[in-house]
């Protein structure tokens, strides 16, 4: 049985694995509309989301299976004091595979060491997220046709973005990816970014505060929001919150096939003209969503891809 907690829990070959079946998927969709029949996927999101839990739900469900499960902690055994082991131990008795959001880090994998089924993390604090990074990568893909040789500028609150954290541990396993991290000094990557990930695996990288300024040397640019729940102080989320606007003037600057990706929700951290340009990749990146999460329950399942007519295996 495997579980997916962490970006690196799948190998090279695991991630493409998943990415061509996901391509495959956003093809020919109602081909894989009974594929899951009879499996039931929990949602167990212990912090309130919109886009990523009913990603998961709509995934299951465009399968043929169906979903269960609640969208806080206060829905949860959790106010009465459950444990995460518990619950997983018991919510594993009713459903075939489980998806797991939570604020405190390392929940989901400790939820993995009781679980009876499958775990997928869909987001434990400010630390990963390898779902979202999984349809970032193949948003990447669709747009620039390569995973490699790639120029990508991350702009925003870097230093909780989970998004981001997850997103670069994947990017430093394709060769001659460099990254600029546009922020200010409050919201710089994390220390343990640069140690763990960046150093030992050689990857240029350059710590930046302008936008403007770095558009122009960009293949890619992956925007965040300055998330409020993440801060203690008030005062210091007003005064950094609208710190970055990227706006169809500032686009300009970029160059013309430049995706903007962004896990969403956006703030004001872009301007609402610039969805209509062809660069923007966020809502593309939404629909990947469905897809990607599709194939990943299929994998994790070892289903069957009626394409192929063979079940789904990871290595």
């Amino acid at each position: 049985m495997r579980h997916l907690i962490d970006p690196m829990d799948f190998t090279d070959k695991e991630t493409l694995m998943v990415l061509d079946l996901a391509d495959r998927i956003a093809a020919n969709p109602s081909q894989y509309s009974h594929v899951a029949e009879g499996k039931k996927l929990a949602t167990l999101f212990y912090e309130p989301s919109t886009r990523t839990r009913l990603s998961f739900e709509s995934a299951m469900l465009s399968l043929g299976g169906t979903t269960l499960g609640f969208s806080g902690a206060d829905q949860s055994s959790a106010t009465k004091g459950e444990t995460v082991a518990d619950t997983a131990r018991v919510v594993s008795c009713y459903a075939d595979i489980i998806a797991m959001r939570h604020p405190k880090e390392g929940a989901p994998l400790r939820a993995s060491m009781f679980s009876r089924v499958p775990v997928i993390n869909a987001g434990d604090g400010g630390h990963n997220h390898p779902t979202q990074t999984l349809i970032d990568l193949m948003t990447i893909r669709q747009r620039k046709n390569r995973l490699d040789h790639l120029t990508i500028g991350f702009c925003g609150d870097l230093k909780f973005g989970r998004t981001v954290h997850s997103l670069v541990n994947s990017l430093v396993r394709y060769p001659d990816n460099q990254f600029y991290f546009i922020s200010p000094e409050e919201l710089r990557i994390p220390d343990y970014l640069i140690e763990d990930t960046l150093k030992p695996t050689a990857t240029p990288y350059q710590e930046v505060t302008s936008l403007e300024d770095t558009l122009p040397k960009l293949d890619v640019l992956y925007m965040t929001r300055v998330q409020k729940e993440r801060f203690f102080n008030e005062e210091d989320y007003i005064r950094l919150k609208g710190i970055y606007t990227l706006t169809a003037d500032k686009l300009q600057l970029a160059s013309n096939n430049m995706p903007v990706l962004h896990p969403l929700p956006r703030v004001d951290e872009i301007s609402i003209d610039v969805d209509m340009d062809k660069r923007a990749a966020y809502f593309d990146q939404v629909q990947n969503g469905v897809y990607v999460r599709m194939a990943l329950i299929m994998a994790l399942l070892g289903l069957t891809d009626p394409q192929t007519g063979k079940e789904v295996a990871l290595c």
